[in-house]
């Protein structure tokens, strides 16, 4: 009788074990989603009249432009008014074997250039002839294919993401993230992407970090849009989430003191998973992380140039102060730089022309 109350014990303790670790379990489970879903941010691209937006000289970029793929989500997306994010209270120093006011020199740059299959021999070519020769040793470019021809030309500096050659939200954030977790690799102070329509002048892009310590917080760039983007999150209505975010194709830089911050939010592939549960592209998603996650401002920096611009109307005189220019296609009619030079059949993207501007020694310039 005895040896039967005494399994009976024995089976109702191994019950209630059992019971407590499966309540556990779920508790755990659920603490782990909510971590990323307390705001639920999650958007679509609807129109909204913005009231007092700020004037800009160029043309905003289309809220379709934005984000394409969005249209069918049960989100709201709006373009509200608010005044601009400067950086002014940036904090945080890292281990760095030197001085905390670091002196930056180009060594200290990790240059990324997005780029895609399609575009390997008319977007390439033109940056490796020009401004790449000037930081051959810190630019890297990242695509989705194979190109041995290029990671000869490049010198190994030529990297296959193995992402979507897609133009889509996924793919874009998936070579954002390769690119972010290749600068974290490696030992650069500052991390400045770009896109295979940029022409970067060098010089003055590393002008323009020495003036910054890549020790503290920096997010440098310039948006695109008139207003910060606001979310209305899918979970909580009453709530907004309101970020300003650099646009890609003028190109940014982060300084690896805030890389390093973003170190377990964003790396290892989960800057996809942020782009995928914000349902925007990778410009948009490294400013929500940046601005909206960790707190830290956009500085404005106007001397960065997209094709959201038009390029006419940078005067040839400023040339030498900008730090990146672009250009674009629409129909027959070109977006580009009105510079002096080669002609319009040899040289569409004035790329070549405003290179010999800048650098008249290189040896295909006209003397």
């Amino acid at each position: 009788m005895m040896r039967f109350h005494a399994r009976n014990i024995v089976r109702w303790m191994v019950a209630l074990i059992l019971v407590f670790c499966y309540t556990l379990l779920v508790l755990l489970w659920q603490d782990d989603r909510s971590q990323w879903s307390k705001d639920g941010d999650s958007v679509v691209v609807v129109d909204a009249a913005a009231t007092k937006t700020r004037e800009v000289p160029f043309q905003e970029r289309a809220p379709r432009s934005i984000q394409d793929d969005v249209a069918n989500q049960n989100d709201i997306l709006k373009i509200v008014s608010s005044n601009r994010h400067t950086a002014k209270d940036s904090v945080g120093q890292y281990g760095y074997n030197n001085k905390t006011q670091s002196t930056t020199g180009l060594d200290d740059l990790f240059i990324s250039v997005k780029t895609t299959k399609s575009f390997h021999q008319s977007r390439l070519n033109i940056i490796l002839k020009t401004w790449f020769v000037l930081a051959r040793e810190q630019t890297y470019f990242f695509s989705d294919s194979d190109d041995l021809v290029l990671n000869s030309k490049t010198r190994g500096h030529f990297i296959n993401t193995n992402c979507s050659s897609s133009h889509n939200r996924k793919a874009l954030c998936c070579k954002m993230s390769v690119e972010f977790d290749t600068f974290l690799e490696s030992s650069k102070k500052w991390f400045c992407h770009f896109d295979d329509d940029n022409y970067v002048n060098v010089p003055r892009l590393l002008k323009l970090l020495q003036e910054y310590n890549p020790q503290e917080d920096w997010y440098l760039g310039k948006p695109s849009i008139r207003s910060p983007l606001e979310i209305i999150s899918r979970h909580d209505k009453q709530k907004n989430v309101s970020f300003w975010f650099a646009t890609g194709g003028a190109g940014f830089c982060i300084s690896r003191a805030l890389a390093l911050k973003m170190l377990p939010i964003a790396s290892g592939g989960k800057f996809i998973s942020i782009g995928e549960k914000i349902r925007l592209p990778d410009d948009v998603t490294m400013g929500y992380i940046i601005e909206h996650i960790l707190k830290k401002n956009l500085t404005v920096v106007d001397l960065f140039h997209s094709h959201f611009e038009p390029m006419k109307f940078l005067k040839q005189d400023s040339f030498v102060e900008q730090i990146s220019f672009s250009y674009s296609r629409f129909g027959h009619e070109m977006n580009a730089l009105q510079i002096d030079g080669f002609d319009e059949k040899r040289d569409p993207t004035r790329f070549l022309s405003l290179h010999c501007h800048l650098f008249p020694n290189f040896s295909f310039c006209p003397s």
